[in-house]
C-alpha cells in the first residue's frame, strides 16, 4: 500500500530491501543506520577510565542493565530484571551493575533499584554509556535500537520485553523470527530473547552466567558481534552520505 504514495524507502538495516521486495513495496536502499558513523567515536571512549572513576574492583563482573527509557518499559522489565540480578549474586558472582539512564526517567528507575539486592551505579552521560557497554562482560536489555548499540560496542547481551495483555494478543501478527534487531542483521537468533511469560528471572539468569565465563555461548556471540559492525557497514560512504546522493537524484527528477 506504500507503493502509489512514496518514490524510495531509505533504509536503516540492511534486511530492509529484501522485505520490501518480497512485499512488493516501493523501491528500497539500504543505506545504513546512524550509529555506523559513530563507531570511531565510541571506539574511542576508554572503559577502564568510568571503572577507575567509580572504584569498581578489577575482579568484579560489571553488567550493565537496560530496562528501556518508556515508563512502561521501565516499570514492568525493573521488577524481573531486578531478581535476575540477585539470583546472579545468589550464585557467587561478584557483580558491579550499571545503568544508563536518561535524566527523565531517573527517578522511576531509583524507585525501583530500592528493593534490589545490589544497589546498581546510575549513568546519565551518553559517553558513560557506551563505556559501560565496552566495560561489561554482559548486558541485560530490553529490545530495542539499543540491541544494536550493544553489538557494535561488542557486548554479549540477553534481552527481554514484556508488552501489555492487549499487543501480547496480536503476537501472531509477527512474520519475523525474532525482535532483536541485532538478530535480525545477522539473520540467526544468536542474542536470547525473553518475552512475556518467558520474561522469568531464573531463566534469564541462567542465560547471563552464560556469558561471564569462557563458554561455548560467550565464543559464539563474540564471534557474532565482530560479523555486525561489517554487515551494517557501506565501503565507501556513510549512511548519511549514501542518504543524500538518492534524496538529490530524486530531487534533480523534479
Amino acid at each position: 500500500k506504500m507503493k502509489p504514495y512514496v518514490d524510495h524507502v531509505l533504509a536503516l538495516l540492511p534486511f530492509e530491501p529484501q522485505a520490501h521486495e518480497r512485499l512488493g513495496g516501493p523501491d528500497c536502499t539500504y543505506v545504513g543506520h546512524p550509529l555506523v558513523e559513530r563507531r570511531d567515536w565510541m571506539n574511542e571512549l576508554d572503559p577502564a577510565e568510568l571503572l577507575s572513576r567509580l572504584n569498581i574492583k578489577p575482579t568484579d563482573v560489571v553488567l550493565t542493565v537496560l530496562p528501556g527509557s518508556r515508563a512502561t518499559e521501565i516499570k514492568r522489565l525493573m521488577e524481573p530484571f531486578g531478581r535476575t540480578v540477585s539470583i546472579i549474586k545468589e550464585r557467587g558472582h561478584d557483580l558491579s551493575v550499571l545503568i544508563p539512564v536518561i535524566k527523565a526517567r531517573r527517578s522511576l528507575i531509583e524507585e525501583y533499584v530500592k528493593s534490589w539486592s545490589i544497589k546498581p551505579i546510575l549513568l546519565e552521560s551518553e559517553d558513560d554509556k557506551f563505556r559501560a557497554f565496552k566495560a561489561s562482560r554482559a548486558a541485560l536489555a530490553a529490545s530495542g535500537t539499543v540491541t544494536l548499540e550493544l553489538a557494535l560496542s561488542g557486548t554479549p547481551m540477553v534481552v527481554a520485553y514484556k508488552v501489555d495483555q492487549l499487543a501480547s494478543h496480536l503476537r501472531f501478527l509477527m512474520k519475523v523470527q525474532s525482535v532483536v534487531l541485532a538478530n535480525l542483521v545477522l539473520g540467526e537468533n544468536v542474542f536470547p530473547e525473553y518475552l512475556q511469560e518467558k520474561c522469568i528471572p531464573e531463566h534469564m539468569a541462567d542465560a547471563i552466567e552464560s556469558l561471564l565465563t569462557e563458554t561455548p555461548t560467550r565464543e559464539r556471540q563474540i564471534k557474532a558481534l565482530q560479523k555486525i559492525p561489517l554487515m551494517m557497514a557501506h565501503d565507501k560512504e556513510s549512511p548519511s552520505q549514501h542518504a543524500a546522493r538518492i534524496i538529490q537524484r530524486y530531487a534533480k527528477k523534479n
